[in-house]
């Protein structure tokens, strides 16, 4: 039998609030709901996903070179960093495996600072607006580009 692929799902700034944060635009969903809900098709899906939540900036780019030196799949929901962090969006460029890029909100039906993506041109592709779902999403996208 085959080991699990080590997968990180990672989470820019106030996603750690879920649940609390705007739930009109967020859902009821709680961060630790989200954690379990990514771990548990992770592991359906032959992976061994990792969720990880930062307000820091400087934290998220050293977590894209690690997911770059060990060649780790990512889900990324870079939060507000999406718009403008080009620290982030080079480091995603660095990527060695899939990075499929989140949104739980629909960017484009939002403000429009929100219509930009500096992450969305390094990354495999990006699933937006379809809640907490949109994670699912993204493990369901990664298992199809790696094969699994």
């Amino acid at each position: 039998m085959n080991e699990p692929r080590r997968v990180l799902v990672l989470n820019g700034p106030n996603l750690g609030r879920l649940g609390s944060r705007e739930p009109d635009i967020y859902g009821a969903t709680s961060y630790k709901g989200l954690v379990e809900s990514c771990r548990a098709l992770g592991e359906e899906l032959g992976f061994d996903v990792e969720v990880r939540e930062t307000n820091d900036e400087g934290e998220m780019i050293r977590w894209l070179h690690e997911a770059a030196d060990g060649s780790l799949p990512v889900v990324l929901n870079p939060g507000a960093f999406t718009h403008y962090s080009y620290g982030m969006r080079d480091a995603a460029a660095q990527r060695t495996a899939p990075l499929i890029e989140v949104h739980i909100s629909n960017p484009y039906a939002r403000e429009e600072f929100r219509h930009t993506s500096v992450v969305a041109a390094v990354a495999t592709g990006t699933v937006a607006g379809f809640g907490i779902g949109s994670y699912r999403l993204a493990l369901r996208a990664l298992a199809e580009e790696l094969g699994s």
